[in-house]
């Protein structure tokens, strides 16, 4: 346990570069009397701590220490080379490198277990370009600006200070500060046309408020109940999952959350005449109204 905590005060202090002995106490859940004990083992075994007394003071570790590989476990070397085969899968060019360099300073046989395409089946480097343009500014912490398709159907300029690249479900977004908008914004990747990097630097961070869930999946939703022909079964599956019901004769019912805009009847739509909103009657009423306008188009 204590050899354990050893390490992890050393992960620590290269992470963090400098921390106080109570601080350590309460990151490690004991007393600062043991930090300082550590401490002592940890100079022991040759590795370059000190701690300096006063205001302003702390423990830290020299400048110019680098980990060495042999206090990493086999399991961990395993771990970091399987993170990187994650980040190689988005970066092309430098990741694989570096894997291959880790890969042999480990002397472990790497595995390639993860792959990353960001085009769609009409191929096209777009979405590959966008990505890497707004990591490359996030890491440089400058600005940027782009074109953005909102599903209000609005077509804006925006100027963002990017903050995060995010996954979720099937789409990457953008979470950064929109200075058009004076708010904190995700943004789908796929909406975002003629972005560049600006020579501005950023000036905000991520809020301690900060939530995948609460801004991407629960902005402005609708609840809604669906019954879906059993034909339809492959997709009501994969996108729906454990909330999937069935009666005797194969039809599949879903209660959940859409998106309560044009989105929703674009979704709707895309399984024909396999699917049937049972709830809310406002959402049906505005199905019958938007399929007597599609008809109106193929009605000589």
């Amino acid at each position: 346990m204590q050899e354990s905590r050893l390490f992890r005060i050393v992960y620590y202090l290269l992470d963090k570069g400098k921390a106080t002995a109570p601080e350590l106490a309460e990151k490690f859940e004991v007393s600062v009397r043991t930090i300082y004990r550590d401490i002592d083992v940890i100079s022991g075994m040759g590795i370059p701590v000190y701690a300096v007394q006063g205001k302003g003071g702390g423990i830290a570790l020299l400048d110019d220490f680098v980990l060495d590989k042999s206090l990493l476990s086999g399991q961990e070397k395993e771990q970091i080379l399987m993170a990187l085969q994650g980040i190689a899968a988005t970066e092309q060019n430098y990741a694989n490198e570096l894997l291959i360099k880790l890969g042999s300073l480990f002397r472990l046989k790497t595995t390639s277990w993860i792959e990353v395409d960001f085009s769609g089946w009409v191929k096209n480097n777009s979405g590959q370009d966008v990505f890497n343009l707004i990591k490359r500014a996030i890491f440089s912490r400058n600005r940027i600006c782009f074109q953005y398709f909102g599903s209000n159907r609005e077509r804006t300029k925006r100027r963002v200070e990017p903050l995060r690249l995010v996954f979720k479900s099937k789409d990457w977004y953008l979470y950064g500060y929109c200075l058009t908008r004076h708010d904190y914004r995700f943004f789908k990747l796929t909406r975002i046309r003629d972005i560049e990097i600006q020579t501005d630097v950023c000036s905000h961070e991520i809020p301690s408020t900060y939530s995948v869930e609460k801004s991407i999946d629960m902005e402005n939703t609708i609840a809604v109940k669906l019954k879906f022909d059993k034909k339809m079964a492959f997709r009501v599956y994969d996108e729906f999952a454990e909330t999937v019901t069935e009666d005797a004769q194969g039809n599949l019912y879903v209660q959940t959350n859409l998106p309560g805009n044009d989105a929703l009847y674009s979704y709707l739509f895309s399984f024909a005449e396999y699917a049937e909103v049972l709830e809310p009657e406002s959402i049906r009423e505005q199905v019958k109204e938007k399929l007597a306008a599609m008809r109106k188009k193929y009605v000589t």
